[in-house]
């Protein structure tokens, strides 16, 4: 039986797919509108002369990064009129060469919340210079915009992020464990571990899109926190009882977190900020439903910059 042949084009494209998701994903902070992205930029690559691309990796992500901008202008509003606090859409994730644990970061929750009070130009240039090292001409073609203004917008977008972003974490083995003795404390309803864990002004940011119930503001404070997740054992969920929760670590945005479950569905992912000292300084919870398809679905994102 003879094997089809592959086509070049398409093998050209799929070598390079991970790396437009992964900008997509830190443009828009969601998966669903990056994987369209990403498949708008294959139907522009489809029907583009190929023999006039010299250099197919530069020319797909310019292809998609002008995608992603204009996707995240035209959702931009919804965001704007959200009900209650407005997360990215967590993804698992997956990887320890150096280049993905040189990514994680810039995919955390924590980041990605600060990018997005950029304007869409500015998040976007910031995406690809200061992640993916684009350079200020490179970029100007991408999202169409003069050089001068390309280097203004990366200025502000820099000192923004700067000026917001976590100062300090502690390293990723001592998230992990942080986040396992959470996480032991929490299932077992014991309010003094988690205080122990818990910076002294940690915020608890928690996202149901107006889908289910959640805090409408921002829950501040250990002990309050602390309350809040030690009667996770306690209290039914979204219509789930104690004994049909499951939960689980997973690797989540670059980092450790962890997936909540009933018996047939994704509920909400927890993932944290810590300080250098590792205790936890901020939480991020999503439980709007129709940002908890790409955890549902299981697949790992390589987060890595090339």
């Amino acid at each position: 039986m003879t094997q089809p042949v592959p086509d070049p084009d398409q093998q050209v494209f799929h070598r390079h797919r991970n790396l437009l998701f992964s900008v997509a994903y830190r443009v828009l902070g969601t998966a669903a509108d990056a994987e369209d992205a990403v498949q708008d930029a294959w139907i522009k690559w489809s029907a583009a002369d190929r023999s006039q691309v010299a250099d197919p990796k530069a020319y797909l992500t310019r292809i998609v990064s002008n995608l992603a901008l204009q996707r995240l202008r035209s959702t931009r509003y919804k965001r704007e009129t959200y009900v209650g606090p407005w997360l990215p859409e967590p993804i698992l994730t997956s990887g320890d060469t150096a280049d993905v644990v040189t990514g994680a970061e810039s995919v955390s929750m924590a980041v990605l919340v600060v990018l997005e009070t950029l304007s869409p130009l500015e998040r976007a240039v910031f995406v690809l210079k200061e992640v993916f090292d684009f350079s200020h001409a490179e970029i100007a073609e991408a999202v169409e915009r003069s050089e001068a203004a390309v280097r203004q917008a990366a200025h502000r977008a820099r000192e923004h992020v700067r000026a917001r972003r976590p100062r300090y974490t502690a390293d990723r083995s001592r998230q992990r464990e942080v986040t396992e003795q959470f996480f032991a404390a929490a299932t077992g309803g014991d309010v003094n571990a988690l205080m122990e864990l818990l910076s002294p002004d940690v915020t608890l940011w928690t996202d149901g899109g107006g889908k289910v119930r959640q805090a409408l503001l921002p829950v501040t404070g250990a002990s309050t926190v602390a309350a809040w997740f030690a009667a996770i054992g306690t209290v039914s969920y979204q219509g789930v009882e104690p004994a049909d929760m499951n939960a689980e670590l997973a690797d989540i945005n670059g980092g450790p977190g962890v997936v909540f479950s009933g018996p047939d569905r994704v509920i909400a992912t927890l993932t944290f900020d810590f300080d250098a000292d590792g205790r936890i300084t901020a939480l991020h919870n999503v439980a709007n439903p129709d940002k908890l398809r790409a955890v549902a679905e299981g697949t790992a994102h390589d987060v890595g910059t090339r």
